[in-house]
C-alpha cells in the first residue's frame, strides 16, 4: 500500500468525540488494507490498560489499537496522567510510573521540553512501523495560555506533518463561535494543517444544516468534511467518567439489578461495559445506600485512591449498606481497589496514595493489603475457579493482597493464584476485564438463582468487533472520505 501522511483529529473542546472518531478511522484504514496505529501524545484518564509487554497506556488508545487490529504499545500513548486527587496526578511515562506531580509542577517546570522530546521520539518510532498513524489531540487546540507547553495538539501535529481535522460537538451548542474562534486563534503555520471540519452529534434532518455548512466554510476558509449524526446503536467505550452520570439508572423488574458503587476516584469503569450490553442485566452506578441494599449484585470497582475512597464510603453510609447486603446473602464482589476494600485492612506505609497510614477494610474477605511502590501492569490469561476454559484479563495495581488461608478465585497463566473466593456470592480479584469472559459472567449471574432470564450468553469480544465495523460504516456514509484520502496521500 502507498504511504499515507499521518491524520490527526483535534477538538474545539473536551468530549466532542475525538477518541471515538479516531477509533473509527483506525477501523476504516484497516478495512481498506492499510496497517494503521493510533497515537495520543498525552492522555489524562483513570481508565488504563496493560500492554502485551506489561506496561500501561490509556484505555482509549488500547480500544483504538483493537479497532486497528494491532497490539497496543506505549508508543501509542507515551504520557499518561492519572489523577490521584483534585491537584495531583501520577505521571506514567512510556508505561511506567514516573512519580506524582501537581498541575503546577507538570505544566510549569521546564515548559515540558523533555517530555516533548520523548513524545516526538515515540511518534517517530510508531510512524516507522505503521501506515498511517491516526493521531488524537486533547481538549481544545486553542488554549493560548498553554500553547508553549503543548505536547499533545498542534506542536506534535507540526512535527508529524499531519493532516488535521477539527471536530466540533453541535449538540452542546455554539458550534459557529467555537469553530471560528478555534481556527482564528491558530498561528498561520498551524492553521495551514487544518484540512477539514467535522461536525459531530447532529440531531435531526442534516439537510437543515446545509446553509450552516456553507457559512462555516465561508467564515473559516476551511471545508466541512462532513456532519456526523448522533447515534444510539453504536457502542464504543467512552474514555472519561463524565459519561457515568448518563448511565445512572434505577432498579428494573425482570432483570438482574447490578449496582456498581460510585467512587470519587473510580478507575477502569470499562470493566462494566459488558454488563450494559447484556439483556439479562440492569446496570446502574450509585452511592445511595438504599439503592445498594436493594440490588441483586453489588460490585466495588477499582480506585486510583483506595484509602480516600474507603474513607468516603464509610462516611456516607455506603460501606454499611455493602456489608448489610452481604449479610443478607446478596452477591458482593470487588475488582482491584474494590477487592482491597473488601479485606480486613489496607496499609500505605510508603505514602503511595497520600500520607502514609493504614485503616480497617470492610471485613468481608479474610485478606489484608499493603500498597507498594512498584506498579503491576500485565495482561493475563487465566482459568476461573474449576473451569477449563482459558479466560483473559489484565492487572494494573500497586499493592500486595494476602490471606492466612488462601482460596484463589483464578489460576494465572504462570501458575500463580489471583483473588479470593469466599463462595459463589462473594469474591474479589485483581483482574480487570474479568467480566468480559462469558464463563465468568454466566457464573456470576447464576448466583442470583431464579432471577436469571432466558437470554443467551453474551459474546462481548464479537460484539466489540461488530461495533467498530458499524462505526466505520457510519463515518463512511457521512464524511467525504475521498477528500480525506486526497489530503493524506503523499
Amino acid at each position: 500500500m502507498k504511504q499515507l501522511r499521518p491524520v490527526m483529529f483535534v477538538g474545539t473542546a473536551s468530549d466532542v468525540g475525538k477518541s471515538v472518531i479516531t477509533a473509527g478511522f483506525c477501523r476504516i484504514f484497516k478495512q481498506d488494507g492499510y496497517h494503521p496505529a493510533p497515537f495520543k501524545a498525552q492522555n489524562m484518564s483513570l481508565n488504563s490498560y496493560a500492554t502485551p509487554d506489561g506496561l500501561e497506556i490509556g484505555r482509549a488508545q488500547a480500544v483504538q489499537a483493537e479497532a486497528a487490529g494491532v497490539p497496543c504499545h506505549t508508543d501509542m500513548n507515551p504520557v499518561l496522567l492519572k489523577p490521584t486527587n483534585d491537584k495531583t496526578s501520577q505521571l506514567v511515562l512510556h508505561g511506567k510510573p514516573a512519580g506524582n506531580q501537581t498541575a503546577w509542577e507538570y505544566f510549569m517546570q521546564d515548559d515540558k521540553r523533555q517530555l516533548f522530546e520523548e513524545v516526538k521520539a515515540a511518534f517517530d518510532r510508531l510512524s516507522a512501523q505503521y501506515n498511517p498513524v491516526v493521531m488524537e489531540g486533547a481538549g481544545s487546540i486553542s488554549e493560548l495560555n498553554l500553547r508553549q507547553r503543548d505536547i499533545t495538539n498542534m506542536r506534535i501535529a507540526l512535527h508529524a506533518g499531519a493532516a488535521v481535522y477539527l471536530i466540533a460537538d453541535i449538540d452542546r451548542g455554539g458550534v459557529f463561535g467555537s469553530v471560528y474562534g478555534t481556527i482564528a486563534l491558530l498561528p498561520p503555520e498551524e492553521k495551514a494543517l487544518i484540512k477539514g471540519i467535522i461536525i459531530n452529534k447532529f440531531r435531526g434532518d442534516i439537510r437543515l444544516f446545509e446553509d450552516g455548512r456553507r457559512q462555516l466554510e465561508t467564515i473559516t476558509g476551511v471545508p466541512v468534511t462532513g456532519v456526523l449524526p448522533y447515534y444510539h446503536d453504536i457502542h464504543i467505550e467512552e474514555e472519561d467518567s463524565v459519561a457515568l452520570s448518563l448511565k445512572h439508572k434505577r432498579q428494573t423488574e425482570g432483570r438482574i439489578n447490578i449496582a456498581v458503587v460510585l467512587l470519587r476516584h473510580m478507575s477502569n469503569f470499562t470493566d462494566f461495559n459488558v454488563l450494559e450490553k447484556d439483556d439479562r442485566v440492569n446496570l446502574f452506578y450509585t452511592d445511595n445506600p438504599a439503592e445498594i441494599t436493594e440490588a441483586d449484585i453489588i460490585i466495588i470497582p477499582g480506585s486510583k485512591n483506595t484509602l480516600a475512597d474507603l474513607v468516603a464510603i464509610k462516611n456516607n453510609g455506603t460501606a454499611r449498606a455493602i456489608t448489610e447486603a452481604y449479610k443478607r446473602n446478596k452477591v458482593v464482589i470487588g475488582i482491584c481497589g474494590g477487592y482491597q476494600m473488601m479485606g480486613t485492612s489496607i496499609a500505605d506505609p510508603y505514602g503511595v496514595e497520600g500520607e502514609p497510614g493504614s485503616m480497617p477494610g470492610l471485613g468481608i474477605l479474610p485478606v489484608s493489603t499493603v500498597l507498594t511502590r512498584e506498579k503491576v501492569t500485565r495482561q493475563r490469561r487465566f482459568t476461573y475457579r474449576q473451569q477449563t476454559a482459558v479466560s483473559e484479563g489484565y492487572e494494573i495495581h500497586m499493592g500486595i493482597t494476602e490471606s492466612g488461608k488462601p482460596s484463589p478465585l483464578a489460576t494465572l497463566d504462570d501458575g500463580e493464584p489471583d483473588g479470593y473466593f469466599l463462595h459463589d456470592k462473594c469474591w474479589g480479584t485483581y483482574l480487570h476485564g474479568i467480566l468480559d469472559n462469558t464463563a465468568v459472567l454466566d457464573e456470576l449471574l447464576s448466583a442470583c438463582g431464579n432471577k436469571v432470564s432466558t437470554a443467551q450468553s453474551f459474546d462481548y469480544k464479537a460484539f466489540r468487533s461488530a461495533q467498530y465495523d458499524k462505526l466505520a460504516a457510519h463515518i463512511r456514509q457521512h464524511l467525504d472520505m475521498d477528500a480525506v484520502y486526497k489530503a493524506i496521500r503523499l
